[in-house]
């Protein structure tokens, strides 16, 4: 969840501030602390540098249609191959819709580098939106977050861990499977946060999008996660992203200038292929199950509890565990131009970004009504954005997408 301000380790400001959150507006980081963040130490980097430079060399796969698309926008395929991905200068960071590029570059993230990545330490104050009182009720009480009963691929099959570099270093935040219509029983869709995926307003996509459904399924801690085995860690493989998509009001506006203002639209879909090639199975099937995304959610008030998961990564939790918060939710409002937004009282932090907001459907089955956004620091709360037409329409396009390609 994004704490009070994005991966990119920049701090929201002072955006169009109305009555009832000028108090506030300075400390609300719209999205990263509670949920992504980039490591961005020198480490994280020399790793990175290392396992493009490992003896054997990390094979890096680019289907013909990515290699076009680079050579589109001028960039060099052999560079590329050779760490040019690590190219972040403005002109050349893709941002519009169809520019997302992301070839695999397989072993890119191994087991140690997975472990390795948290998010950043975030020198924010403790300080929250207390005094909007507009379409904004009062502060939840916060509510601990409790741990995900084991095994995952049973409890919360489909929820994972999300992986992807930004100018600072390697980063994570949390993402879902979600049920395609085009393909029922087969999906490919991953549900996450625009934070998680895209820059905003000052950069592009984000790269080395990969995703790990079932992260750790046992349950294993950060220490005992060292020597379990790589089928614990990793059960349904490794997912690289190969379509992506997000709010047009996010690639506009969002991100550190104004982050906050835009976390209404905080949400991304993506389309992923697994890293080793395919075996005839979809992500759906390999995670073993995927979730209905409701677009026509019922008034707030008449939610009786929503559930957040993720894998909080920031202290006092260490990114192995995935936790959840359930509470009634309310309302929260950033600009009443905007779409009202739901919050919950919840202990998460940084690395929950991105993941599911659940509510019991007409099935009685979970369905996915939000993702985690943005909450205060310390964590007390947390806010998602409302699934409305923007997402909805959205999601029809990549599903339309790929109704014919799988």
């Amino acid at each position: 969840m994004r704490s009070i301000r994005p991966p990119a380790r920049r701090t929201a400001s002072r955006a169009r501030r109305s009555p009832a959150l000028a108090a506030a507006l300075t400390v609300v980081v719209a999205l990263t602390a509670t949920a992504c963040g980039p490591d961005g130490d020198a480490d994280a980097k020399a790793s990175a540098s290392a396992a493009q430079d490992a003896p054997g060399g990390t094979e890096i796969k680019i289907p013909q249609d990515v290699q076009e698309k680079l050579r589109k926008h001028g960039f060099d395929l052999d560079k590329w191959k050779n760490g040019e991905w690590k190219n972040w200068d403005r002109d050349k960071w893709l941002r519009q819709a169809g520019e997302f590029i992301n070839p695999i570059i397989k072993d890119f993230w191994n087991p140690d580098k997975i472990e390795k990545v948290k998010p950043p330490q975030d020198p924010s104050k403790p300080e929250d939106i207390s005094e909007d009182q507009g379409k904004t009720d009062p502060e939840p009480a916060a509510v601990p977050a409790r741990e995900v009963q084991t095994p995952y691929t049973s409890t919360a099959p489909g929820v994972g861990l999300l992986l992807f570099s930004t100018p600072e270093g390697e980063s994570r935040c949390s993402a879902t499977v979600v049920k395609d219509p085009a393909h029922p029983g087969k999906s490919n869709l991953v549900w996450t946060a625009a934070h998680c995926v895209h820059a905003g307003k000052n950069g592009g996509w984000y790269r080395n999008m990969m995703f790990v459904p079932n992260f750790n399924r046992n349950g294993a801690s950060a220490a005992e996660m060292k020597t379990a085995p790589f089928e614990d860690r990793v059960p349904a493989g490794k997912w690289w992203a190969d379509d992506m998509a997000t709010s047009s009001e996010w690639i506009k506006d969002g991100g550190a200038v104004p982050g906050v203002p835009m976390a209404p639209y905080d949400f991304a879909l993506m389309h992923v292929k697994p890293e080793e090639g395919s075996s005839g199975k979809s992500l759906e099937e390999m995670a073993g199950g995927a979730y209905t995304v409701n677009f026509n959610a019922p008034a707030m008030s008449k939610i009786p509890s929503l559930t957040a998961q993720g894998y909080p990564a920031e202290a006092p939790f260490d990114g192995a565990l995935q936790e959840q918060c359930t509470d009634r939710p309310t309302r929260l409002s950033m600009d009443a131009a905007k779409p009202t937004m739901y919050r919950i009282g919840c202990t998460m932090t940084g690395g929950s970004s991105g993941g599911p907001w659940f509510a019991k459907g007409a099935d009685g089955r979970p369905e996915l009504i939000s993702n985690m956004s943005m909450g205060p620091r310390p964590a007390k709360w947390a806010a998602g954005p409302h699934l409305g037409p923007e997402a909805r329409n959205m999601f029809n396009a990549m599903s339309k997408r790929w109704a014919a390609k799988g």
